[in-house]
């Protein structure tokens, strides 16, 4: 089966629930990362993996939900399958 086949599934296990205006959908929310590369400190924001059929259209500074905390959306990133993308998104 592939993954284009029922991205529901895909979400289903450790997925959370997000809404952004009237839509609603699931996600996998990834916390901040901490890099250190060449003793310089690099922060990776959180990241919110979701279809693109529900969230792609957000842009930066859009509000969503998540998992019922309030984020705003910093960019909005199609993955190669255009099926799924990732929220940067910043806790507000």
């Amino acid at each position: 089966m592939a993954l284009s086949d029922d991205l529901d599934a895909f979400f289903s296990d450790f997925a959370v629930s997000a809404t952004s205006g009237g839509t609603t959908g699931k996600g996998i929310l990834d916390q901040p990362t901490e890099i250190e590369i060449g003793g310089q400190v690099l922060f990776i924001d959180y990241q919110f993996h979701c279809k693109v059929s529900d969230f792609g259209t957000l842009n930066p500074n859009d509000s969503i939900t998540i998992d019922g905390d309030a984020y705003t959306v910093r960019s909005n990133t199609k993955d190669v399958d255009s099926l799924t993308t990732v929220l940067s998104v910043q806790k507000t």
